[in-house]
Formats: C-alpha cells, structure tokens, sequence
C-alpha cells in the first residue's frame, strides 16, 4: 500500500485512482525485472562463470565462447534483462495513449474532471505529472541493475557497450526515452481522442524517436580519426564505425577495406584494417568506450527536449480544443443587457 505522505492531492489523487491497476502493474514488472538483474549479477554470474572455467581452466579471456547449462541461463536472463529494459519507453508510450489519456477522453471520464472544478490544463499537468514520478523512479532503479549486472559480468558480457539495446539500457537515456514516450503517447491520445487508434500513433511516434536515436548516436559527439600507411588499429571495446582508403592525392575515400580482429596497440581483440592495393594509407573512425558517458548525456538532453516539445504541444492543443468548445459567456445575450453579477460591459461610471 502506497503511504498517505506519498499520495498527492486533487488531481494527483484522482489520476491514483483512476489508474491504480497500472500502477500495480508497473510496481511489479519493476520488481520482476530487478529480480532478473539481480540474479544475474549475483548467483547466476557464478554459476555460469564455474560453468566456463571447467572448460578453460587457463583463463576465458583463452578460450573460445564457452557453452553450458548455467552459461545458457545467465545468457537468457542478461539479454532479456537488457531488452526488457531498453524497451520500456514503448510499453510506457502505448499505455499513455491508450489507457491514460485516449480512454478517459473517449469514455467522457476527462471532461467529467472539467466540470467538477479542475481546468483542463490542471487536468493534463496532473495525468503528466503523477505517472512521470513512478516511471522516473521505476527506470532509474532498472538502469542502477542493469549497470550493476553489466560492470560484474564484463567476462562474460554477451553484448558490447555501443549496441542499441545496450546503450539504451545502461545509462540516463533509459528515463529520457521513458519520459518521452509518457508525453508523446499522452499528445496521441489527445490528437486522437480514442485508446486504440491513440495506442497504435503513440507506438509509432515512439518508434520513430528511437529509430532516429540510433541512427545519429554516433554523430552525437566528435569521434577518434586514425591513419596508417599499411594498416591502422582501432582498441579493444571501439565502436568501429568507417574505414577507407587515402589516395595518392591525400584524399579520404570510404570503402570496404579488409578489416579484422588483431592485437592492437590498445589491448586484445582491436579491429586492424589494412590498405588496398594502390592506395597511399587506409583511415577508420571510431568511439572508444570512454564516449560513453557524453553520448548518454547529449541524447538524454536530445530526448528529453523532444519529450518538452510534446508535452508544449498537448498543452497548446488542449487549450485550443477547450477554447473552442467553450463559447464567450457573452454569446447569446440581447445586445444592452446587463450581466447576473449586475455589471455593464462597456458602461462608463
């Protein structure tokens, strides 16, 4: 049971009530999934990290990917773990739509709220802010798991720190997306006023913001330039990102130079790529691991400035949609007549 001290008032209370049983849901999907990070961190790392070292007993970093039992186990549950994590801004974008905005429109439950007192935009600054509060928490204890399972699990890490998933998971992101997805599913359900066909927009309005995050995360901040005359390395735990060839000229031409796993100057496993025949050097571009952190960062506030945009535009819309249900109080009267509260618009004393 939620303490009192933590239950807001007015509105905040109603939209508690309201939706008590996502509430309850959210609680315990976070609960579920912290269970999972924690397995995995703990008794399930060493299981599956027994299991790989009765197969190389000289060292993993020696061997081949291991198979085994535990091994499977661990695999299953980190990556799920991690996907359950990277993906909650969509769950959060499809029940904003649908169920706390869409829905109340649709079944007058909203405008119902308008007449009891509460301003429409009281209203939407309440259905914003309340869920924004459990989402925030709820996904900044995930991310706290998700990093606490990555960083003690590194000899056994399934997946590299750049991938989207990954990425998404492992940092402030992961509210940012969260968030962002509450206040672009909250304008879907306003732009269109039914749960289902609010719940499909707000999806692909998700959708779209992740897909565009992926897609310029690497140009979200400087990257590292090498160059070589016969090959260059790019370190160990690198996003690799282009190579090419210099010509003779001097000029940077991007193709598909042979590229492959080597012993590079920064530790084991860099990427080494060679010149073609013909060419004067070969360059590649890469992010080494310590961009971690400024690409998190900028794509939080890159996220987050979407997510105030559409929170803007809810506003704005709602304002618009009220106003022009609302006639002037005005409308209607015989020219000349004067008001119930007795005042004359317009007269002179």
């Amino acid at each position: 049971m939620i303490p009192s001290s933590l239950v807001p008032r007015g509105p905040g209370r109603s939209v508690l009530r309201l939706h008590r049983a996502a509430l309850w849901t959210w609680l315990s999907l976070v609960a579920a999934t912290s269970a999972a990070l924690l397995w995995a961190y703990g008794p399930g790392h060493e299981s599956a990290l027994a299991d790989a070292l009765r197969q190389c007993p000289d060292g993993i970093a020696l061997c081949d990917r291991t198979s085994g039992p535990w091994i499977g186990r661990y695999d299953t549950v980190s990556a799920l773990g991690t996907i359950g994590v990277a993906h909650l801004s969509f769950l959060v974008a499809g029940w904003a739509g649908a169920a706390l905005v869409g829905r109340e429109l649709e079944n007058g439950t909203a405008h119902l709220a308008w007449t009891q007192s509460v301003s429409p935009a009281r209203w939407l600054a309440a259905e914003l802010a309340v869920p924004a509060l459990f989402v925030s928490a709820g996904t900044t204890v995930l991310v706290l798991l998700h990093r606490l399972m990555r960083d003690g699990g590194r000899d056994l890490a399934w997946a590299s720190w750049y991938e989207y998933d990954v990425f998404r998971a492992d940092g402030p992101v992961a509210v940012a997306y969260a968030l962002c997805g509450l206040a672009l599913g909250a304008l879907a359900g306003l732009v269109v006023g039914r749960a289902l066909p609010a719940l499909g927009v707000a999806l692909a309005a998700q959708l779209a913001v992740v897909v565009l995050g992926n897609e310029y995360r690497p140009k979200l901040w400087p990257v590292v330039s090498v160059t070589g005359t016969g090959s260059v390395d790019v370190p160990s735990g690198a996003a690799h990102l282009h190579q090419g060839v210099i010509t003779a000229g001097g000029a940077r031409r991007a193709t598909s130079v042979p590229c492959d796993f080597a012993d590079g100057p920064n530790g084991a496993n860099g990427v080494r790529c060679g010149a073609e025949d013909g060419a004067s050097g070969v360059w590649a571009t890469y992010h080494p691991e310590s961009h971690f952190r400024p690409l998190q960062l900028v794509e939080t506030g890159a996220v987050l400035a979407v997510a105030a945009l559409a929170v803007a535009a809810a506003f704005l819309l709602l304002r618009r949609r009220t106003a022009a249900a609302s006639p002037p109080a005005a409308a209607g009267r015989a020219p000349g007549s004067v008001p119930a509260d007795g005042s004359a618009t317009g007269a002179s004393v």
